[in-house]
């Protein structure tokens, strides 16, 4: 197998020629450049421990300035590599329809639109990945290496990626620590928590008292991060009962998802599924 679009060029019947243009070919793919390499190496050792595949004869075609079909393809290979996603549909009609095999990664919450167009398995991490660009992106993969599932979850490669992806977004970070303080107290923190959730909370001046830390911190050296207040025991009361409020709310938005049912026309197809042909 050689180029997708089977169109013969100078570089096929002339190797110095080739030579010649490999000098000139981006050293970089577009996943070196945007996918930190600890993420790639997680993803390509789960494909092959999963699936396999020769890692010798893995393929990327997409880097800068690069046409995926007239990509070298040679017999055997896999595709494993960050694909373009707004023609991700394509390319996998495309891979298919010429047999090449492939693990790409691919959105997360339209993965599924992919299915429509083609016949492979959606494999979904459904994991953050923040690239070096820095975009955090949800991403998926789909993959026609998979011949019995059409959707498959992967907890492991999810839990793989997302310490890979903590590794580079927390390198040379310090972590702070996570502080419960008394109902007397108000952070920054506290009020956006409030705010979130479409609570109105207000605390006259009178009520409140700057600190940059409580006498308990104080023997351990700690403080309250971005300082807080002290407050009065009503508005202490105020300040309890909008957190609650908060919390109940952002339980209610949990729970107020709408609920589609199936038609009778949809149940009958359902009915239908998992009855295999007898050989």
């Amino acid at each position: 197998m050689a180029r997708l679009d089977n169109q013969m060029t100078l570089a096929d019947v002339d190797p110095e020629y080739q030579g010649f243009l490999d000098k000139f070919k981006p050293k970089k793919t577009t996943d070196d450049c945007y996918t930190p390499p600890n993420i790639y190496a997680v993803v390509l050792k789960w494909v092959i421990d999963t699936y396999g595949i020769d890692p010798d004869k893995v393929v990327r075609p997409f880097w800068p300035g690069g046409d995926y079909m007239n990509e070298d393809y040679p017999e055997g290979c896999t595709v494993v590599d960050n694909p373009p996603f707004s023609i991700i549909s394509k390319i996998c009609r495309t891979y298919n329809t010429y047999g090449v095999k492939y693990f790409l990664f691919a959105p997360y919450l339209t993965n599924f639109v992919t299915g429509r167009a083609t016949d492979h398995t959606h494999i979904i991490a459904g994991v953050n990945i923040t690239y070096e660009n820095g975009a955090q992106v949800p991403t998926a993969f789909v993959t026609n290496l998979d011949t019995e599932y059409r959707i498959r979850t992967a907890p492991d490669l999810y839990e793989a990626i997302g310490k890979a992806d903590y590794e580079n977004t927390h390198k040379g970070k310090t972590e702070l620590p996570k502080y419960k303080y008394p109902d007397e107290v108000i952070t920054a923190a506290n009020a956006g928590y409030i705010c979130k959730y479409g609570i109105e909370l207000k605390i006259p001046k009178h009520d409140t008292y700057f600190v940059r830390e409580i006498q308990s911190q104080k023997a351990t050296g700690k403080a309250i991060f971005g300082c807080g207040y002290l407050l009065s025991e009503k508005a202490a009361a105020e300040k309890a009962a909008a957190e609650k409020a908060a919390a109940e709310k952002a339980s209610a938005e949990k729970a107020s998802a709408i609920e589609w049912e199936l038609s009778e026309s949809e149940k009958r197809i359902v009915a239908s599924l998992g009855v295999q042909n007898p050989d």
